[in-house]
């Protein structure tokens, strides 16, 4: 038979550094499109 689950005993380090790293890369991601834009915008102006 399966152990009884105990809320909270998993491990989920590997899960919070794959969501650092998701974050981090969109926070980077958003930041390079709007410099993008304001360049454009600027160059076509």
């Amino acid at each position: 038979m399966a152990e009884e689950h105990k809320h909270g005993s998993m491990d989920i380090s590997v899960q919070e550094k794959a969501y650092d790293g998701f974050i981090k890369a969109v926070s980077r991601g958003t930041i390079v499109i709007l410099v993008s834009l304001v360049l454009l915008a600027l160059i076509n102006g």
